[in-house]
C-alpha cells in the first residue's frame, strides 16, 4: 500500500495520543507484574540465598538463566537496525524502531538482574575498580567481569544509536506537540531544522553507528557464552557455544520483536504501515535462525558420539533422558518443530499462528538456557549428583522481570515514535519512483 508523506507523518502523530482501554489494562498487568520481583527478591536480602533452590552443584540456577535469556533479547534490535540497515533491506523501516526500544529495555533489565545474583547487593561497588584501603582489586580474569564490560557496552552503543535515529522524528513531533513533550521531543531533536547539511552529517553519523553496532551482535553475546564454554564442565567446556549462543539470540530476539509488534499494530493502530509483508520477512528470518540453532543441537550430540565415551556424552545423555527430559524435549518442539509451520506461506500470513509460534520460541529458548545451566545437577562424583527445583522466590523474580520490560516498554512506546517517521517517508518516496 502506497502512503504520502502527510499520512504517514499523521498516522506516527496518532500514536502519541491516548491509546485506549486496551493499552492501559496492559500497562496495568505489567505493573502489577513487576512488583512481584522486587517483593521476591526482598527474601532473598532479607532472610538470604537460603530462599532459593540453588546448592552444590547448582549455584547459578534461574537467575542467570533470566540473565541469558534477556541479553538474547536485545541482539533483535540491532539485528534490525544496524545489520539490515547496512545490507539495505527495506522491510527493517516499519520494524526496528520498536525492535530498537525492546533492546534498550532488555539490556538494561538484564543489567538489573546481576545484582539478584548478589547475596549482599550493597557491596555491589567492590566490582568498580578504584583504589581503596582495603586492597581490594576486581578480578579481570572472571567471565562474570567480562559480562559487565559485554552489557555496559551494548548499552552505550545501542542507546545512542536509538537517540541518532530519534532526532528527525523529534522535530517533526516537537513542531506537533504542546507542553511536557513538547520540551522532551525539543531535547530529543538537538535542534533539528532538516537542512541540507544537517541531513549529510545524520547520514553519515547513522552509518557509522551502525558499523559500530554490528560487531556486538557477535562480539556480546559471544562474551555471554564464554561464562560457561571456559569452564571445564561436561556439557559446557564447547567451542561451539559462542555461535550458538549468538544465533540462539537472535533467534529469540526476533520472536520477542514478532510477539510485541503483532498486539502492538492493533492497539496503536499502525497496520497500515506494519503490514504483513514485514511480518512475512521476519518470520522468514525465525525459520532461518531456528535451522541454525537446530543444526546446533544436532552438532552438539554428532561430537560426543562421535569421540570415546566421556564425561560431556554422559552429560548430553542425562539432558535427554534424565530428570530434566521434560525440559529438553520441550525446548526441543518450541525451538525446532513449531517454526516448521512458518514454512507455509499460508501459514506465515496467519497472525494467530505467528504469534503462537513466536510466544512458544521464548518459551522454548528460556529452556535452553535453563537445561544448559541445570545439566549440572549430573555430576561425575556421585555425591554431587542432585536435583535443582526452583522456588516460587526465583519465579517471582522471573516473573518480575518480564513485568518490568513490558512496563517499560509500554511506557517508551508512548513517549518515543514506534515507527521511523523519516525512513518510511523515504521509503514511499522510493516506492513512488518505483512505480514511475
Amino acid at each position: 500500500m502506497s502512503h504520502t508523506f502527510a499520512s504517514i507523518q499523521a498516522r506516527v502523530l496518532a500514536t502519541q495520543r491516548r491509546p485506549g482501554p486496551l493499552y492501559e489494562l496492559l500497562l496495568l498487568f505489567a505493573g502489577a507484574l513487576a512488583i512481584v520481583g522486587p517483593y521476591a527478591w526482598s527474601f532473598f536480602i532479607r532472610i538470604g540465598m537460603g530462599y532459593s533452590g540453588l546448592n552444590r552443584p547448582v549455584g547459578w540456577g534461574v537467575l542467570i538463566t533470566n540473565f541469558v535469556f534477556w541479553v538474547g533479547i536485545g541482539h533483535a534490535g540491532t539485528l534490525l537496525s544496524a545489520v539490515l540497515f547496512l545490507f539495505r533491506a527495506r522491510f527493517r523501516t516499519a520494524v526496528y524502531r520498536a525492535a530498537e526500544i525492546m533492546t534498550v529495555v532488555a539490556v538494561t533489565i538484564a543489567g538489573l538482574l546481576v545484582f539478584t545474583h548478589m547475596g549482599r547487593p550493597w557491596f555491589a561497588y567492590w566490582l568498580i575498580p578504584y583504589p581503596n584501603a582495603r586492597h581490594l582489586w576486581v578480578n579481570f580474569r572472571s567471565p562474570l567481569m567480562w559480562d559487565v564490560f559485554a552489557i555496559s557496552t551494548y548499552l552505550t552503543v545501542s542507546s545512542i544509536f536509538l537517540v541518532i535515529g530519534i532526532v528527525p522524528d523529534a522535530a517533526a513531533l516537537r513542531d506537533a506537540s504542546k507542553g511536557p513533550r513538547k520540551l522532551l521531543y525539543s531535547i530529543l531533536a538537538f535542534g533539528w531544522r532538516g537542512t541540507d547539511e544537517e541531513w549529510r552529517h545524520y547520514t553519515r553519523a547513522y552509518g557509522l553507528f551502525a558499523t559500530l553496532a554490528s560487531p556486538l551482535v557477535v562480539s556480546v553475546h559471544s562474551v555471554v557464552s564464554w561464562d560457561f564454554a571456559v569452564s571445564q564442565v561436561p556439557g559446557w567446556h564447547s567451542t561451539i557455544f559462542p555461535p550458538y549462543f549468538v544465533a540462539g539470540a537472535i533467534f529469540s530476539g526476533v520472536a520477542m520483536v514478532i510477539t510485541l509488534l503483532i498486539p502492538l499494530r492493533k492497539v496503536l493502530h499502525v497496520e497500515n504501515l506494519v503490514t504483513s509483508e514485514h511480518f512475512d520477512m521476519l518470520a522468514r528470518m525465525l525459520v532461518l535462525t531456528s535451522f541454525i540453532v537446530t543444526y546446533s543441537y544436532g552438532l552438539e550430540f554428532v561430537l560426543a558420539f562421535k569421540a570415546p565415551p566421556s564425561a560431556e556424552r554422559n552429560a548430553l545423555i542425562a539432558r535427554a533422558t534424565g530428570a530434566y527430559a521434560p525440559h529438553f524435549w520441550l525446548m526441543v518442539f518450541c525451538n525446532c518443530v513449531f517454526p516448521l509451520l512458518l514454512l507455509s506461506k499460508k501459514l506465515r500470513g496467519t497472525t494467530a499462528v505467528l504469534l503462537f509460534v513466536s510466544i512458544m520460541v521464548n518459551v522454548g529458548m528460556w529452556l535452553e538456557r535453563f537445561n544448559i545451566v541445570v545439566s549440572l545437577s549430573h555430576d561425575r562424583l556421585p555425591f554431587l549428583d542432585r536435583h535443582y527445583t526452583p522456588t516460587l522466590v526465583e519465579f517471582g523474580i522471573v516473573s518480575g522481570s518480564f513485568g518490568f520490560f513490558f512496563f517499560f516498554f509500554l511506557i517508551a512506546i508512548r513517549l518515543l515514535p514506534a515507527v521511523s517517521i523519516a525512513e518510511m517517508k523515504e521509503e514511499a518516496a522510493h516506492e513512488e519512483g518505483h512505480h514511475a
